[in-house]
This record gives C-alpha cells, sequence and structure tokens, in this order.
C-alpha cells in the first residue's frame, strides 16, 4: 500500500469498524511522524503503521511510533526477530506478513502477536514461492498458533467468508482500498485499477523484490529485458529510483510502476473506504445466511 494508504485512509477504515493501517514504506521518518498525528485527530478508533523491516532508515521510524503511542504494528519484508521483543517491551501488538509456511513458523518463534499469510494473489511485493491464498492459508493454519489474518485475493465479504473457512481468524484487504475516496493514490491509477481484468497483472523482478505489477509499458520493457537473459544489474538498473511513486501516486500509466492484485478484476468502482468496510461485511453475512441454508450446513 505504498503511495496509497496514508492517514485519511487508515482513518476512515477505521471509523468504519476496521483496523486502519497507515503504509509507511513509502514515507520518510518526518512524513510518517505527521501522518500519525493527523491519524489520532481524525479517529479515536485504534489504528496501526505497516512497517517494510528493509527501510534504511528503520530504527528512527520505530523511535518515531513508540514515540507517537502507536500501539499495533505490522511488519513485512524482514526478520521480525530483530525488532519485535523491542515493539512488545513498549506495549506494542505486532503482527508479521509471510508468503511461506516456514516464514510463519519464524514469525512465531520471534513472538510476534499475529501472522498475515499473504498468497501470491496479492498486489505490491509478493512471495518468490507463488503459493495461493487458497492452498496457503490451511497450510498456515496447521502450524501456527497465534492469530492468523488472510491476505492476497480478498476485496468481498465472500472472500472473507472463504478465508474464514480455511482456518483464518479474519483478513487483511489492500488492493480494493486502492480505489477508494481517501487512497492517495492518483486518479488515473485508481481508474486504471477499474479497467484491470483478470490476465493483466503479473508478478516480476523475482531477481530485486517480487512484485505484482499492470502490464505497461514499463513492464514491456521489463520482459524485453528478461529475454535477452539480462542481469540482475540490468534489471535494477531499468527499475531504478520512485517508480512505484511515478506510476502510483503521480498517474505515469505507462513509465511508472503500477502495483494491485489480481482481485483488481473484481474491482468496478471508487467508493469511500466505510462503504466499502460496510459492503465486506453485509455481502459477509449474506453469504453465511446462503451457506447456512443448504442442508448438511
Amino acid at each position: 500500500m505504498v503511495w496509497v494508504s496514508g492517514h485519511k485512509l487508515a482513518s476512515a477504515v477505521s471509523n468504519a469498524g476496521g483496523l486502519g493501517l497507515i503504509g509507511a514504506g513509502s514515507m520518510y521518518p518526518d512524513v510518517l511522524r505527521e501522518h500519525i498525528r493527523k491519524c489520532k485527530k481524525a479517529t479515536i478508533k485504534p489504528f496501526g503503521v505497516n512497517i517494510p523491516l528493509f527501510y534504511p532508515d528503520l530504527e528512527e521510524i520505530l523511535d518515531i511510533i513508540l514515540d507517537e503511542g502507536v500501539k499495533i504494528v505490522f511488519t513485512s519484508a524482514g526478520n521480525p526477530k530483530l525488532h519485535t521483543k523491542r515493539l512488545k517491551d513498549n506495549g506494542v501488538c505486532v503482527a508479521h506478513v509471510v508468503s511461506s509456511v516456514k516464514f510463519a513458523r519464524k514469525a512465531q518463534e520471534s513472538g510476534v502477536d499475529a501472522i498475515v499469510a499473504e498468497g501470491f494473489e496479492a498486489g505490491g511485493h509478493n512471495g518468490r514461492e507463488e503459493t495461493t491464498t487458497f492452498t496457503l492459508i490451511p497450510m498456515v493454519r496447521r502450524e501456527i498458533e497465534v492469530p492468523l489474518l488472510a491476505a492476497g485475493g480478498i476485496a468481498s465479504g465472500r472472500g472473507m467468508l472463504a478465508a474464514m473457512a480455511l482456518g483464518a481468524d479474519g483478513i487483511q484487504v489492500g488492493s480494493r482500498f486502492v480505489a477508494s475516496t481517501e487512497s492517495s493514490a492518483h486518479a488515473n491509477f485508481k481508474e486504471k485499477v477499474l479497467m484491470t481484468q483478470d490476465g493483466d497483472t503479473h508478478l516480476t523482478l523475482k531477481e530485486l523484490t517480487p512484485v505484482r505489477l499492470i502490464k505497461n509499458s514499463f513492464y514491456k520493457k521489463v520482459q524485453e529485458l528478461y529475454d535477452k537473459n539480462a542481469s540482475k544489474e540490468e534489471l535494477s538498473a531499468l527499475l531504478g529510483r520512485a517508480r512505484a511513486k511515478l506510476g502510483m501516486f503521480e498517474g505515469d500509466l505507462e513509465e511508472g510502476e503500477l502495483e494491485i492484485g489480481q482481485i483488481a478484476g473484481l474491482i468496478d468502482a471508487i467508493k469511500p473506504a466505510g462503504e466499502i468496510v460496510s459492503d465486506l461485511m453485509k455481502e459477509f453475512k449474506e453469504a453465511q445466511s446462503q451457506l447456512c441454508s443448504i442442508p448438511g450446513f
């Protein structure tokens, strides 16, 4: 949710009854502090911050989170063992995002309070194993005892019910909130998400950091390099810096990096975040009721 989930989206989700998360991955430390303070003014409900653990200013980010009294942190893209104890010793509830059973076990051993198991369908940076949510959730559930949240390819109440039937205690939703009124994504990107259909995204750049992208001119250049058996250095040179910002925040639909999940094919309207949460819960209850009406359930 880099360049997408700032204080406006996080507070709107929390006010609607979800747990809003500020995406720190695209924020300098002083910017994150500003978003945390604005979020505290916009909601009295709990909210959290997602921190990629490869963040170059990680220590400063952690200091800000503790200084500002944030009580919920979701960590990703790194080893949670290095920082979980410090966060928990300061009263912070920690969840860690994983893409495999192996890393789910390691996260539980590190002492996290919950695990987010994210399948191959997810947008943005993803696991190299290409394990789908439908198979990942029950395998992780079998191996861990802490609460489990499902992520990747979930944007509806029916998806939430399916995830919980597979063993999840709750869900994490990203892509659906990209196309929300409060999302800080550029209007061009939001409209592009609405036009995206099945088959329009692809997980690529595994040699660097795996990322699911909408197929555009930049994506085609990446594939051309692969066709030439390009080196990791050549791929890195093409990617350069701020590609995600260029596409998702500044709205360059051709040369920017456009990160979104496969579930984009199900997204057909830009709505307020509160309405999205309400729709999820309404559809969840309707689907649950329909299943209960089937003989044998």
